[in-house]
């Protein structure tokens, strides 16, 4: 008869659905977003203080919506350069990946491009060893089934030469 009730026990313990094994969690306290006060027209801009990055004493782990700070002035001993007041033209595509399938493209409509550093020309549909560069000092060139990958590591001018179908085209890439 032990025996029974022992397992009978043991079956209505597994039976039995485990509930309450963790306590309920109340959500975090939010601040609420602080009104931006309005500037008059008529008077100057003046400078706010900035607030202290934390929550307010009291609360736990309230999220911030406010920007991260402005990074400080570079240093000048590790030899970074200070932004220039034109980084590029507004015609430079920039450091973007162009495309060029050379059976889709009419190439002697292509004499020029404006790619930024670290720019890569893609040519679709060519062989290995046909397309030259003037510069390879300003270029990486890798090749692999039938797609040329010209990368531009620094600024400068690239004359790019393109033979296709008997025809051999120049297209000057500035690299800025």
């Amino acid at each position: 008869m032990a025996e029974r009730t022992g397992r009978g026990l043991a079956a209505a313990l597994l039976l039995v659905p485990v509930t309450g094994c963790a306590a309920p969690v109340a959500p975090l306290p939010v601040r609420a977003p602080t009104p931006t006060p309005a500037i008059p027209t008529t008077a100057p801009p003046t400078t706010v203080a900035p607030t202290p990055a934390g929550p307010p004493p009291g609360t736990v782990g309230a999220l911030s919506t406010r920007p991260a700070p402005a990074p400080s002035t570079p240093d000048r001993t590790r030899g970074t350069r200070p932004p220039s007041a034109s980084p590029r033209p507004s015609a430079c595509l920039g450091p973007v990946r162009y495309d060029l399938v050379l059976a889709d493209t009419e190439l002697a409509l292509l004499t020029s491009l404006c790619l930024g550093v670290g720019g890569v020309l893609r040519l679709q549909g060519i062989g290995p060893g046909e397309v030259t560069v003037d510069r390879e000092d300003l270029v990486d060139q890798n090749y692999e089934a039938g797609v040329v990958d010209l990368r531009f590591l620094r600024a400068g001018t690239v004359g790019v030469s393109i033979p296709y179908e008997g025809t051999t085209y120049l297209v000057t890439v500035v690299v800025v």
